[in-house]
């Protein structure tokens, strides 16, 4: 054992992977020798006997599937086992899980763990962004990741998803973290974040007051406030829309007033909607105003 480990390097087994996939090669190769061989003297004969055996052997492994453990059993007594397997940058994902996939490949010694295949297998998961696997022998694996970053709660239908940057889903929303991320709403909503997002960032006072961003029609933006009142956004330009409110908020405090809705969809004009309180308020007054208006008619001298 001593004399082999000394004869193969550590980029010897590197390439053990492709000699086993030619066994069958070296196999059929050997047959078409001893065919042609007229006269063999019994000591040549059995070495080429044990040649054959042998390398029918490996090519029966090979066609069993059973390459990862043919590499395996050589590696391990040359102490290449997997002793040791460093994982870095995970957060929201568990270092178990990760394990798991990792010994899914089969391998327990570094020349038969197939790293490529690793790699896709560990990004396939769902907060998994990118997969860096290295070997570092004799028995050492490091892993590095790099995760989603949760960018948006999306709202579809009756499920809640936590979404990328780019609206793509990550994992269905089930924890009481997060609860910071902006809320959006509706069919493209997810897909449409980024830019809405990144416009209400210009206006910092409406922003820090929005508590979702409902997308309506797949077309424009609801904005709905902290104080339950709902901005409707134009389709075209909605950031003016925006600042406009902000500049009658600022002058008049419309936005703590008793209303319901602003609609800047209508490019010449801005619609006020009261809640059903300020409703029955106003026509009480207009009534008692009308009231008043008769009397003092009545009371006019002709």
């Amino acid at each position: 054992m001593q004399a082999l480990n000394h004869r193969l390097s550590l980029t010897d087994f590197e390439r053990m992977h492709p000699i086993v996939l030619r066994a069958q090669r070296l196999a059929r190769k050997l047959i078409v020798w001893i065919k042609n061989l007229r006269e063999l003297s019994l000591p040549r004969f059995r070495t080429l006997s044990i040649g054959l055996l042998g390398s029918t052997a490996l090519y029966g492994m090979v066609l069993g599937g059973h390459t990862v453990k043919v590499i395996d059993t050589i590696s391990e007594p040359l102490g290449l086992s997997i002793d040791r397997v460093d994982v870095a940058g995970y957060s929201e994902t568990s270092e178990i899980d990760i394990l798991q996939e990792l010994w899914a490949t089969g391998a327990t010694t570094l020349p038969a763990l197939d790293a490529e295949a690793a790699r896709k297998a560990i990004e396939a998961m769902p907060w998994i962004e990118s997969a860096k696997i290295e070997k570092e022998y004799p028995n050492h694996v490091k892993i590095t990741l790099v995760e989603k970053k949760p960018f948006a709660l999306w709202q579809r239908d009756k499920d809640l998803w936590i979404v990328d940057r780019d609206g793509k889903e990550i994992v269905p929303y089930a924890t009481t973290r997060f609860t910071d991320l902006p809320f959006v709403v509706g069919p493209g909503a997810a897909r449409e974040a980024t830019d809405i997002l990144d416009k209400m960032a210009l206006v910092p006072e409406l922003d820090q007051r929005i508590k979702a961003y409902v997308r309506v029609g797949d077309r424009r933006w609801d904005l709905r406030l902290d104080n339950g009142v709902v901005i409707r956004l134009p389709e075209l330009d909605p950031i003016e829309a925006a600042a406009a409110v902000m500049r009658l908020d600022r002058d008049n405090g419309l936005l703590s007033r008793d209303i319901e809705a602003v609609d800047m969809r209508l490019e010449d004009r801005i619609v006020i909607k009261l809640t059903p309180a300020a409703q029955e308020r106003r026509l009480k007054a207009l009534k008692e105003r009308d009231k008043i208006v008769k009397q003092a008619r009545k009371e006019k001298p002709v």
